[in-house]
């Protein structure tokens, strides 16, 4: 793993981009692991009021339950392949974690729209750690009080995001479907429920 970053420029957080974090081969590794081994599922999720299935595939891991989106996931014992990529990023994060939502991009088509991570139960300024093994992807920020603001961070294989102080209460982010071809994409959130 190497901790070569740059800071992004996002005003008002602190928000620190891992580029290349694991290495090519670590990364296809831990994607053809989490790919065949994370018990992968279409949730049903809460959006203004509708019921819709979620736009890609997820799995919860961790200590607690976890909700959002009107879904609630149980706590759930962590795959020995998520323990260990968690331990890699405790470090660049400097904290520790006690939950991941692991996403799966299955082509263009899956997204993930625009939100925060500021549910009550991560406290209220959380750091939440995003590790990407497969296809590059666009992730994009939006200031909450000016949404016109936004900030493109491509993000691709191997890259660790730190989202630190200021990221949730005054951005949110997005990850936008695009109709150029899009392989596989495995996320990994790292969060600390309280």
């Amino acid at each position: 793993m190497t901790r070569d970053h740059q800071t992004s420029c996002l005003p008002d957080a602190n928000v620190i981009l891992f580029s290349q974090a694991f290495s090519p081969r670590a990364a296809a590794a831990h994607f053809k692991s989490l790919r065949k081994n994370l018990d992968w599922q279409e949730a049903t999720i809460s959006i203004f009021g509708r019921e819709i299935k979620s736009p890609r595939l997820s799995v919860w891991y961790g200590d607690a339950a976890y909700t959002y989106s009107g879904l609630t996931w149980p706590a759930r014992p962590w795959p020995e392949a998520v323990s260990k990529i968690k331990a890699e990023v405790e470090v660049l994060a400097d904290t520790t974690f006690n939950g991941v939502l692991a996403n799966l991009y299955r082509d263009g088509r899956d997204s993930m729209g625009w939100h925060a991570d500021d549910e009550p139960e991560l406290g209220p300024d959380p750091v939440i750690a995003s590790v990407v093994f497969g296809a590059n992807r666009r992730f994009v920020f939006r200031r909450k009080n000016d949404p016109a603001e936004k900030v493109e961070m491509p993000l691709g294989d191997g890259d660790v995001l730190i989202m630190g102080q200021g990221a949730q209460a005054y951005w949110q982010h997005a990850v936008p479907k695009t109709t150029k071809p899009a392989g596989e994409r495995i996320n990994l959130t790292f969060r600390r429920i309280m």
